[in-house]
């Protein structure tokens, strides 16, 4: 028997129906690409993005097709994601840091018709023009004022574009499992593999962000989401936002600490979210200015472990709550947050900041485990670390246009990181399968050895790789660049890690180096470092 409720398909633009309705008057508030800030509302991006819609229908893009977007977190580009996913079609977002080789290979393999583009990387897509024979159109998310002379073909200011239809325009309706968005991992071996969301994905996955245990975003909120739309769905803050009414702030191509903090302290925003390099900016801006944080009171850190000394600087020293998040392109992206809960109500300040070093616990839509090289699951005891594996409604089962294998045969996606979870749920992970280092039949940890040297005076960046040896199999490597005008040496390095980590994890050696190489999301690239220090021998 099946239940008597209402077929009510859960599409992107439902989000944005609501949000225009309920919320309509409610800021979105953009630092321009080409300098002044811009103010719009959320009923003026419904508004504009059913124009985008119908332009996309009279350029004669259909149900499915894939329309490429290259830009910053502006007004514009999630007008562009609103009217591409309204019309039918497939954003699939452009990360201007991939390598030229990676860029041509995504645009093609996707097939992108039309590409929407930022000021700032117009000369990204005119140095790959010919390489790319589905695209033709580009859109500049810009106006007639400032519309470059460009050598793209068939290029038209954004302003321009939209100008020349009304909003006259019904939202397309088709099943909610339909594609919506495209994303290419920045994997460090081989192609990137495109990763497709539907509409219900998207969907799910904004609402599960807006669990008070995860984000816990409402109308009353001031959100300014730094993390780019470029990156896993900027953390679905382009859904979750909208849905809760909350004000939106888009920091545009201003990423440095300055620019950060005049739009924090401006707009009086008390939730944002972003990557450890954005707000080691930002904290190095407020330790040079002497300058507070009064409006801000929860941030969330992801895309790379979070530095002890970042989560302390932030609770204790401006009082804003760290939430301590991980995810994957895979799974739309979120995880895991690491938000306190009642069973962890009686520990002390000193407990609650070491938890929340921990990648944090599962929202509900995600399943997660932990097991051995057999497959079989380990004990949530905090120590024993395996394979860490998730299953759920946003999570992906294949890549696009991609023929292989990506579940086990019980349906969970190997995430490829190594982890352990403990008995009140909280996972956290020791390392990237592929760069676990196994010294004398037992592993270290990288990722906590990096963490602990970066609170280490003078450094500035620390990765750690595992290197043979004669005794020990393998031994980790500590490989450090320095703060400007630092002269901190490996001794120093050294006797900082004394019991920090187990003795058995101290680095065999230290070697300075002027810059550690990053993919395009800003991951070491620790393949290349093996191969940098591929000759490199310890010297005990």
């Amino acid at each position: 028997m099946l239940g008597l409720m209402q077929d009510y398909p859960l599409l992107t633009h439902t989000i944005l129906d609501h949000a225009a309705l309920n919320h309509g008057e409610r800021e979105m508030v953009t630092r321009g690409v080409e300098g002044p800030v811009r103010r719009t509302s959320l009923a003026d991006i419904r508004t504009r993005s059913l124009k985008v819609a119908k332009a996309l229908e009279l350029e004669g893009v259909k149900l499915g097709d894939r329309i490429g977007t290259m830009a910053w977190n502006t007004e514009r580009h999630v007008e562009t994601w609103f009217g591409i996913m309204g019309n039918g079609a497939i954003y699939h977002t452009l990360n201007p840091r991939l390598f030229a080789e990676q860029l041509g290979y995504i645009v093609n393999h996707a097939e992108d018709k039309i590409i929407f583009v930022d000021l700032t990387f117009v000369p990204i897509l005119e140095a790959l023009r010919d390489k790319f024979p589905t695209v033709r159109k580009y859109v500049v998310l810009t106006d007639a004022e400032h519309m470059p002379d460009t050598a793209l073909p068939n290029a038209v200011a954004y302003e321009d574009w939209i100008g020349a239809v009304d909003d006259d325009f019904e939202w397309k309706s088709f099943d909610e499992n339909t594609a919506a968005g495209l994303c290419y991992t920045s994997g460090t071996t081989g192609n990137p593999k495109g990763v497709l969301y539907s509409h219900r994905s998207n969907v799910l996955h904004g609402l599960m962000v807006n669990q008070p245990d995860v984000f816990g975003l409402k109308s009353e909120d001031v959100i300014m989401a730094v993390v780019p739309m470029f990156h896993a769905n900027a953390w679905a803050l382009t859904f979750a936002v909208p849905a809760a009414g909350a004000k939106m702030v888009m920091p545009g191509a201003g990423m440095d600490g300055a620019s950060i903090y005049e739009l924090l302290d401006s707009e009086k925003v008390n939730s944002t979210a972003a990557v450890p390099t954005v707000w080691l900016g930002l904290m190095q801006y407020l330790e040079e200015t002497g300058k507070k944080l009064p409006y801000l009171e929860k941030v969330v850190v992801g895309g790379a472990a979070c530095p002890p000394m970042m989560i302390r600087k932030f609770e204790l020293d401006y009082g804003v709550e760290v939430i301590h998040g991980w995810g994957m392109t895979e799974m739309s992206p979120l995880g895991t947050t690491g938000k306190m809960k009642n069973a962890t109500s009686h520990l002390d300040q000193e407990a609650r900041l070491k938890l929340k070093e921990k990648q944090g616990r599962t929202p509900y839509l995600v399943e997660m485990k932990v097991v051995d090289d057999a497959g079989d699951e380990l004990p949530r005891d905090g120590q024993s670390s395996g394979h860490l594996l998730v299953k759920g409604p946003c999570i992906s089962k294949g890549y696009f246009r991609l023929d292989e294998k990506t579940l086990t045969d019980d349906g969970w996606f190997d995430t490829g990181d190594i982890a352990n979870i403990d008995p009140l749920g909280y996972m956290q992970i020791t390392d990237r399968d592929k760069d676990v280092i196994k010294s004398g039949g037992e592993w270290i940890s990288s990722i906590d050895i990096e963490n602990t040297a970066v609170g280490c005076e003078g450094v500035a960046e620390a990765a750690v790789i595992g290197l043979p040896h004669p005794k020990w199999t393998e031994r980790p490597l500590l490989i450090v660049v320095r703060n400007p005008g630092s002269e901190v040496d490996a001794e120093t390095v050294l006797a900082y890690l004394d019991g920090k980590i187990a003795k058995w994890w101290m680095p065999n050696d230290v070697v300075f180096v002027d810059e550690i190489p990053h993919t395009a999301t800003g991951k070491i690239q620790k393949m290349d470092l093996r191969e940098q220090f591929r000759d490199f021998e310890f010297s005990n």
